[in-house]
């Protein structure tokens, strides 16, 4: 029988002394009465406190494409300990890193290093308007772009009617707390839209330093690029001299080594990486034209590129350099997806299922992909709740409160065969 009371003794321990009883606002859904607390992990599972056992989905929200506790990071990091974990001085180590990621990042012929999203999405915009001399900076609604209260705007809108007319889309703030006037120069738009892109580039062409976005919108439920709409946003944004940011915190080293610039053939001005570079440790940074990296801007940062993330981050790159990497995690994302569909079908349930390589989507509520943040709303979150509630039940941790999910290298045609059984079970219990 499945048990978490230690979970949840430990969740109310900590609410005593932690705020919200968690570390970061994603690690609980807000129905959820208290979180599962994990006690280890490997490869493509992880144990609870309470002994029960799981195949995970979630990646560590993105980081752990590797898996849990991989032996190649895990051995280059150990190294690292014993040699020192920082210096605040650079190391022929970081040398190697940025060498490596100029080769292997289309848009790269300079990097610079941060230490989460948040604050490499801060650079790039920082960089953009140092090099335009220009303030404005355009982004779409439903993309995530850290939770710095300028770019944290419009994100996780909480209503259809709440974001506003799409011709003029409001700005919606996340958290109290938030100066409304710190995105002043913000101008939100909706995504997949090549005309609206147009006519704000046409009506404030002369002011926009950048347009930034997620070439896939993986803030919400996954909402691919209309085709052809990265190469209208290249296209426009040349034609008005405005830089190009592609925030690639989720899709850089998932898609594709080379990020979503290589896996869509678009080449964006600058762009900024994070997560899956490291395998799970804490290193992000900026990547861009030589002209652009060099506009003055150089952030301090006491742990940026720090040699312990560096060390994981050179063992990562070599682990997902080997041939046939991503074709096998492709693979496996792709016999979900055939799976999922196929128990849609026999149960009568309308959802959505999709995959780009190692990330894959479930919805339920619609039968078709989505173009925009809006259509987000036609997505039945509660059913998909019940549906996760039941997986974990059963050992299958999925995203607590939307649809997007990810792999690991060292998930198998096992791992899938399993899970799809526990989604059959559960499909019989709700459907």
């Amino acid at each position: 029988m499945y048990e978490t009371k230690e979970s949840k003794q430990l969740f109310y321990e900590a609410k005593k002394y932690l705020v919200g009883g968690v570390a970061s606002s994603i690690h609980k859904a807000p129905d959820e009465e208290y979180p599962i607390y994990a006690v280890r992990g490997k490869g493509s599972r992880f144990w609870d406190v309470d002994g029960n056992e799981y195949i995970d989905y979630m990646g560590s929200f993105g980081p752990s494409i590797l898996g849990f506790s991989p032996d190649a990071v895990n051995e280059a990091v150990k190294k690292q300990i014993d040699e020192g974990t920082h210096f605040a001085l650079p190391t022929g180590s970081l040398n190697q890193l940025s060498r490596k990621l100029v080769e292997i990042l289309p848009c790269a012929e300079m990097v610079g290093y941060q230490s989460t999203g948040t604050e490499a999405d801060m650079v790039a915009v920082r960089l953009a308007r140092a090099y335009t001399g220009k303030t404005k900076i355009v982004r779409f609604e439903g993309h995530y772009h850290g939770w710095a209260d300028e770019l944290n705007v419009s994100a996780h809108p909480a209503t259809k009617a709440g974001m506003g007319p799409r011709s003029h889309p409001w700005k919606t703030l996340e958290c109290p707390g938030q100066l409304p006037e710190a995105s002043d120069e913000i101008i939100v738009i909706p995504w997949n839209d090549e005309k609206a892109l147009e006519n704000v580039l046409k009506h404030h062409g002369n002011e926009i330093a950048a347009v930034i976005m997620e070439p896939v919108m993986y803030n919400a439920e996954p909402i691919l690029p209309a085709p052809g709409y990265l190469e209208a946003a290249r296209k426009l944004t040349r034609d008005y001299e405005a830089l190009l940011i592609f925030d690639e915190v989720i899709t850089g080293f998932r898609l594709a080594l080379g990020g979503a610039a290589e896996y869509f053939g678009v080449v964006p001005d600058l762009m900024t990486f994070a997560k899956a570079v490291a395998g799970g440790y804490p290193i992000s940074g900026v990547a861009g034209r030589r002209d652009i990296m060099e506009s003055g801007v150089h952030p301090a940062g006491t742990f940026n590129a720090n040699p312990l993330c560096v060390a994981a981050a050179l063992a990562t790159l070599k682990e997902l350099e080997k041939p046939g990497t991503y074709e096998k995690m492709a693979e496996i994302t792709g016999e979900i997806v055939k799976g999922v569909r196929e128990l849609g079908k026999k149960y009568g349930v309308k959802l959505w299922c999709d995959s780009q390589v190692s990330v894959w989507q479930l919805q339920f509520g619609i039968d078709g992909p989505m173009h925009d943040m809006t259509d987000n709303f036609q997505v039945d979150k509660k059913t998909y709740g019940r549906f996760y509630k039941e997986c974990l039940k059963r050992g299958v941790r999925l995203h607590s409160s939307r649809g997007r999910f990810y792999i690991s290298t060292t998930h198998t045609r096992e791992d899938v065969q399993e899970t799809l059984k526990v989604f059959e079970e559960v499909f019989k219990v709700m459907f």
